[in-house]
């Protein structure tokens, strides 16, 4: 079975749709666009497909990613234009690679980080007019990130509890207008960019709920030879 792994930016006001939304929406875009995509068997056949990791709401990207089986042969920019001529404004493919036909490989269980940019916007009511950053902001990232621990209350399916988060904040960097954040993500560990910064903003003294904050997605990533690699650069 061949097996190809999209990547699609979310942007405008797309990022207010929730992810089940937007899998229904790439179903009905697979069927517009007559891209090959294999069904699964039984009464109930539904397309083969697999998102890497959800994206939050409200939160834009330029790197979400899903698996899909394929029935026959469609070469990468055949696949991306046929798309892009279905796609509603706010979502764009930007890649179609092969990949591994390994459930091993898949994009859901070898996401390991995520890169994200934080922005301050001017008002709660848009994200596009942003300001710039205190200039205390630098030096008390490097104190908070110097911290033995940076215990918070994080919430589960099931129930509340005290983490240690540092290990999970592989970088923290602050620059004039924005903040680099790159986090562990995915099924073993899944540190959200708001919990940081929610985190950050009570060891400065700030309420974070009351300041304008705009979170966008850069790039997801899985190791490989114990290094971090876009998961579209994982290509057969």
């Amino acid at each position: 079975m061949l097996k190809a792994r999209i990547k699609f930016r979310k942007f405008g006001v797309m990022k207010f749709i929730g992810h089940l939304d937007v899998m229904r929406y790439f179903q009905k875009a697979m069927r517009r666009a007559e891209i090959p995509i294999a069904f699964t068997s039984g009464y109930s056949p539904h397309m083969v497909m697999s998102f890497a990791q959800p994206l939050g709401i409200g939160i834009t990207s330029d790197a979400e990613y899903f698996d899909i089986e394929l029935t026959g042969n469609i070469s990468p920019d055949d696949a991306v234009s046929q798309l892009n001529s279905v796609m509603v404004e706010g979502i764009e493919v930007v890649n179609f690679v092969r990949i591994a036909d390994d459930k091993k490989s898949s994009g859901m269980t070898i996401v390991a980080a995520a890169g994200y940019q934080v922005t301050l916007p001017e008002t709660f009511h848009t994200s596009e007019v942003t300001k710039k950053l205190p200039e205390s902001w630098a030096e008390q990232a490097e104190s908070f990130m110097d911290q033995e621990q940076i215990v918070v209350w994080k919430k589960t399916k099931r129930s509340e509890k005290e983490v240690d988060i540092k290990p999970m904040i592989y970088e923290l960097k602050v620059s004039e207008d924005s903040i680099y954040l790159l986090l562990a993500t995915g099924s073993e560990q899944n540190l959200k960019p708001d919990l940081v910064m929610e985190a950050f903003g009570t060891y400065m003294g700030l309420d974070m709920a009351e300041i304008p904050v705009h979170y966008h997605r850069l790039e997801v990533y899985a190791r490989k030879d114990s290094q971090l690699v876009p998961l579209d650069a994982l290509e057969i």
